[in-house]
C-alpha cells in the first residue's frame, strides 16, 4: 500500500468515496465542481513554495498492490480562512441569588469560531470493502509524518473535527432538535451545503444566542461531544496522540472537535529522519512487533508505505529497506526518508466485512 498526493485520474474513485461516506462527512461531498476544485486546490498546495500556513489543502489517497485506491485522509494548513469555521463551545454558567440563598448551574452551547488559523487533520476515509490491517493507521498517521517534515507549512495547533452520532439513515438527533425550532432543512442537505462552503444560513437561520442544553430533547442532549460509533476507535488514536476535547462540537451534530500543540504529536516527536539503502528483501529480519511507516522528504512526489522488513542503523542514521519498496517510495540510495513505528493495537471486527479474513479485518472506516 502506498500514499500519495491525489491527481486529476483519482476523480471518479473520489467521487465513489463521496458517496460511500454519506452524510455527515462534509469534506467529501458528491458534486463534480466541489470534487474537481478540491482537487485542483491540492495539487496547487503541493507544488506551491510555503514559509508560513496559508489557504493550501494537502488530499492524499491510499493505493492498494493493485493501484486501486482504497481512502483519502487530509489536512488543512489553516482552517476556516476560506470559510467561517463554527463550533459551538459547551460551557456551564452559574446563577446565585445571595438574598435568596439559592444558586443553580447550566450547561450553555455558544457559537464561536475559536478554530479559525488552526491546521486541520480531515477526510480520513477507508472504503469498507477495503479493510485491511494497518490501512486505517496508515491513512491517519501518513499526515504526521508529513506535518514533521514540513512543519512551516502548518499552524501550531491541529484539530480533527470528529464525526457525531448519527443513525443509519443519516439522521443526527442533535440537528433534529435544531431543524424542528430553527432551521427547517435535513441533515443530508445541511451537510451538503457546509460541504461546498454554503454557510450563510448559519448567520441567517441559526440561534445567536446560547443555548440552554437543559432545554433540548432528550436524544440531542445525550449525543454531545460524543462520536459515531465507527469513529471511536480513530478518536482513541488521537488520543493516544496527545489530542484533547476542550469542550468545542460541530454545529450540527456536536461531534467533538479535539485538539493538541505540533510539536507535541507523539508520532511528530517520535519520527526519525535518516538515510535510506536499498537491500533485497531476503537479507531483512522482520520488524519486532508492527511494521514502520515510511516516507520521502518531498512535497509535490511525497510517497509513503508500510515496511515489514527493515534495519534501522542509528549510529549512522540510515535505515536498510527492501529495494522494491524503496522504488515504490521513489528513493534511492542516500536519500533522505522519515519513519516511525506503528502502535500495537487489537484488530478489531467491523460490520459489513465478510469480504475479508477475519484477521485483516481494520477497526475503523472513518475518523473525521
Amino acid at each position: 500500500m502506498i500514499i500519495r498526493p491525489i491527481a486529476h485520474r483519482d476523480y471518479e474513485v473520489l467521487r465513489r468515496i463521496a458517496v460511500e461516506s454519506g452524510p455527515g462527512f462534509t469534506s467529501l461531498i458528491d458534486d463534480r465542481d466541489f470534487l474537481e476544485r478540491k482537487i485542483q486546490r491540492s495539487i496547487d498546495s503541493f507544488a506551491r513554495s510555503v514559509s508560513q500556513p496559508g489557504h493550501e489543502s494537502y488530499l492524499f489517497v491510499l493505493e492498494d498492490e493493485q493501484g486501486e485506491v482504497i481512502g483519502t485522509t487530509a489536512i488543512e494548513a489553516s482552517a476556516g480562512l476560506d470559510s467561517p469555521l463554527y463550533h459551538y463551545h459547551r460551557s456551564r454558567q452559574v446563577h446565585h441569588s445571595r438574598e435568596l440563598d439559592l444558586y443553580s448551574h447550566v450547561d450553555v452551547l455558544n457559537m464561536c469560531n475559536h478554530y479559525t488559523g488552526c491546521s486541520e487533520i480531515c477526510s480520513l476515509f477507508l472504503r469498507p470493502q477495503f479493510r485491511r490491517a494497518h490501512a486505517g493507521k496508515l491513512l491517519s498517521k501518513v499526515r504526521f509524518l508529513f506535518m514533521a517534515q514540513h512543519p512551516e507549512r502548518f499552524a501550531d495547533t491541529v484539530i480533527a473535527e470528529m464525526r457525531g452520532v448519527s443513525d443509519d439513515a443519516g439522521r443526527s438527533p442533535f440537528w433534529d432538535w435544531l431543524q424542528r425550532h430553527f432551521v427547517d432543512l435535513d441533515f443530508a442537505t445541511v451537510s451538503r451545503l457546509v460541504g461546498a462552503g454554503n454557510k450563510s444560513f448559519i448567520a441567517e437561520l441559526m440561534p445567536k444566542y446560547p443555548l440552554y442544553t437543559h432545554l433540548l430533547s432528550d436524544a440531542a442532549q445525550q449525543v454531545i461531544g460524543q462520536v459515531h460509533e465507527k469513529t471511536r476507535p480513530a478518536l482513541k488514536l488521537l488520543e493516544a496522540e496527545g489530542f484533547r476535547h476542550r469542550g468545542y462540537v460541530d454545529l450540527f451534530d456536536a461531534g467533538p472537535t479535539v485538539e493538541a500543540d505540533l510539536a507535541q504529536i507523539r508520532s511528530i516527536a517520535a519520527s526519525v529522519e535518516c538515510r535510506i539503502e536499498p537491500v533485497a528483501s531476503h537479507q531483512l529480519p522482520p520488524v519486532e512487533g508492527t511494521p514502520l511507516i515510511v516516507a520521502n522528504t518531498r512535497v509535490d512526489t511525497f510517497r509513503a508505505g508500510l515496511a515489514e522488513r527493515a534495519l534501522y542503523l542509528p549510529q549512522q542514521r540510515r535505515l536498510q529497506l527492501p529495494s522494491q519498496l524503496v522504488a515504490a517510495l521513489e528513493l534511492d540510495r542516500g536519500d533522505s526518508a522519515r519513519f516511525l513505528q506503528l502502535p500495537a493495537s487489537p484488530v478489531r471486527a467491523v460490520p459489513d466485512s465478510h469480504a475479508v479474513p477475519r484477521k485483516q479485518q481494520q477497526e475503523f472506516m472513518y475518523a473525521s
